[in-house]
């Protein structure tokens, strides 16, 4: 797929090992969120308990938040070196690593913009997640006028895709006006497809509805690929990112399109040692037939596949951005007990 078509590769995980063997395999760039970097740093923790342990000497004062958010900074930073080479060779379109802004500030625009641009600072090859929120809009709009390259999370439908797309021009067009460089600019777009897929089926099983199970697993691939399309007719300046990996669909589908596919390595692996073949895709039409049933039966999928299915108002209560954002401030929680078992260990357990 890398060496055959314009479909990147990135990497969904900071851990250097992982991150190794994708870049290994054609990657050119990495992402990351809450969950995964405490998956990180449990896996790797040997490594990390010792860095914690300095850390505390090293900042006295700190709370086990600032700790931990440190140790993120620090590995999102080590993974930004490995992909410099790329960054440079590609221009800052790709060989980025991304960080996330702290979910618990999906309604705050200033706090997401104040991280951002701190975030931005870590390596010259950082890009910085900012959630689809109401809020996230507008830290979108002003982050990118500010010079960050963006990536937009927790994002699930076209509503919100061109939503970031809009507000990403008007960034640009701000900074184009003022004379300012965008050149080296790679800001992109997330469809979280397995987890729009994720909460049909709950749906599904809520309101006790029947469907074939097989059209569930094509309700984020209608989603991204209609996104595409507009993208495409509009000349939006910035690129889809596919995230939440359910199925080989998640990547085989999207395959040939000026966009980013992240599956974490364990997928990677599955793909490599995989069959499939490895064709153009993406311009091939979901089975109208699976998307006139998706719409008929699933209110939540008509507000993820019509234009005007959602409004900005209503995108921090859709009910895959609650569920996201809920699993992501509860890894934000659980990364600051990881830490306190380090700074105050539980004596009852000794």
């Amino acid at each position: 797929m890398t060496q055959t078509t314009p479909t990147c590769l990135w990497n969904d995980s900071a851990s250097l090992e992982e991150l190794t063997y994708s870049i290994d395999h054609g990657a050119v760039g990495a992402t990351c969120n809450p969950v995964i970097a405490v998956t990180v740093i449990k896996t790797e923790l040997d490594r990390w308990k010792p860095r914690i342990a300095q850390l505390m000497r090293e900042m006295p004062t700190a709370t086990e938040e600032q700790i931990g958010w440190r140790v993120i900074e620090e590995m999102s930073a080590g993974a930004a070196n490995l992909l410099r080479p790329v960054f440079e060779a590609h221009k800052g379109r790709n060989g980025r690593l991304s960080i996330q802004t702290d979910p618990r500030f999906y309604r705050d625009p200033h706090a997401i913009v104040e991280q951002a641009l701190h975030f931005s600072q870590l390596a010259p090859n950082m890009i910085v997640k900012i959630p689809v929120t109401k809020a996230g809009i507008s830290a979108i709009e002003e982050a990118t006028y500010r010079g960050v390259s963006i990536n937009a999370t927790v994002s699930f439908t076209l509503p919100q895709s061109i939503a970031v797309a809009e507000a990403v021009e008007r960034g640009l067009r701000r900074r184009e006006a003022e004379g300012k460089d965008i050149s080296t600019m790679g800001p992109v777009c997330t469809i979280m497809v397995g987890r729009l897929d994720d909460w049909l089926k709950v749906a599904m099983e809520k309101g006790k509805l029947s469907t074939d199970p097989g059209y569930m697993e094509w309700a984020g691939v209608a989603v991204f690929k209609k996104t595409y399309a507009i993208f495409r007719e509009r000349g939006y300046r910035l690129r889809l990112l596919s995230a939440a990996f359910r199925n080989h669909m998640h990547w085989s589908e999207f395959i040939g399109g000026d966009v980013v596919i992240s599956p974490p390595c364990s997928w990677q692996k599955r793909y490599n040692a995989s069959d499939i073949e490895v064709i153009s895709r993406i311009d091939t039409p979901v089975d109208p037939k699976i998307v006139s049933d998706l719409l008929k039966r699933f209110p939540d999928f008509r507000r993820a596949y019509m234009e005007d299915g959602l409004a900005e108002d209503d995108f921090d209560l859709y009910p895959p951005t609650v569920r996201t954002l809920r699993q992501f401030i509860a890894a934000c929680a659980e990364l600051s007990g990881l830490v306190r078992d380090i700074m105050l260990p539980n004596p009852d357990l000794k």
